[in-house]
């Protein structure tokens, strides 16, 4: 079935979903944009927690970047985080012997997780950062382990790390999201992670939301997000386009992120129109005093 030439925004999410293409990577402003919006309503948010990005490349991902560069400010105990196997972009910036090692003629790398307890300046820059990171963990190759099970989320492996963590924190596939938040709700997790606004109506979710456990994060409240995509994926929508460094983006409507860590919005008083304001701007009761009884219908 021949495919269709531009898909609008709005059903981008919907096709990757039925196609399995998950590979949607969050801009790094994105990120820094949700986490600053919640250090400014308790900065200790984060603080002495074990952060887990357990569906990032260590390398590549901007959750991994983020958190590993802000690790000494956000106070972190530990960072966790864990590729898939077979991920089309690990190893694209930074390869260690894990990425080749075994692979024979496969072009992409097997999955590894990553733990960083400590960030210190080894570049003798003056400044702790993502650079420190990665001569950190080029010096101690135990910090790094290839997971035998491919690094599904569901996997025993993943699901052990699970357990040490306190907050999780990433872009979940968007076909697997029902399985990825029954799992962090049963495991009784913290949680930050993007989905689609849709998702709140799942079986799975909506019981959550009704009950106050979850709620929508504070930073996105309208219009679209750009996404980078591996470099195999078709630019068939509108929206999309090609930086300079030859890498594809493309801009999704719906995105929002899901959570259940507090922010300072959630406690912000509801405008709400006075009896006195309905009176001036509803045209159906016009020219009647607003306190009326014809002004309210019983």
């Amino acid at each position: 079935m021949a495919k269709a030439k531009t898909k609008p925004k709005n059903q981008m999410l919907s096709a990757a979903k039925a196609a399995k293409k998950d590979e949607f990577y969050t801009q790094y402003v994105d990120i820094q944009k949700e986490v600053e919006a919640y250090l400014e309503f308790d900065p200790d948010n984060f603080r002495d927690k074990i952060v887990y990005c357990n569906c990032d490349d260590p390398f590549e991902s901007n959750f991994f970047k983020f958190f590993a560069a802000n690790f000494n400010r956000l106070g972190l105990k530990k960072l966790i985080t864990t590729s898939y196997d077979g991920s089309p972009i690990a190893g694209a910036q930074l390869t260690f012997g894990e990425y080749d090692e075994g692979n024979g003629k496969r072009q992409k790398p097997k999955a590894i997780s990553v733990e960083i307890d400590e960030v210190t300046d080894l570049d003798g820059d003056g400044a702790t950062g993502i650079d420190d990171v990665k001569l950190f963990l080029e010096r101690n190759p135990h910090t790094r382990t290839r997971l035998a099970e491919g690094g599904d989320f569901r996997s025993a492996e993943c699901i052990e790390l699970l357990k040490q963590a306190d907050i999780v924190v990433t872009n979940p596939p968007f076909s697997l999201f029902r399985e990825y938040v029954a799992q962090l709700m049963e495991h009784k997790k913290k949680l930050l992670i993007i989905g689609n606004l849709n998702a709140i109506k799942y079986k799975v979710v909506f019981p959550h939301f009704q009950s106050n456990e979850l709620w929508l994060g504070p930073s996105i409240t309208s219009g679209d997000r750009e996404f980078q995509v591996p470099d195999s994926y078709p630019l068939d929508a509108a929206g999309s386009r090609v930086d300079e460094d030859g890498n594809k983006f493309i801009r999704v409507k719906g995105v929002r992120w899901f959570t259940n860590l507090d922010h300072g919005r959630r406690h912000e008083p509801l405008s709400l129109m006075t009896r006195e304001d309905n009176h001036k701007f509803n045209k159906k009761i016009k020219g009647k005093s607003a306190y009326d009884p014809g002004c309210v219908k019983t």
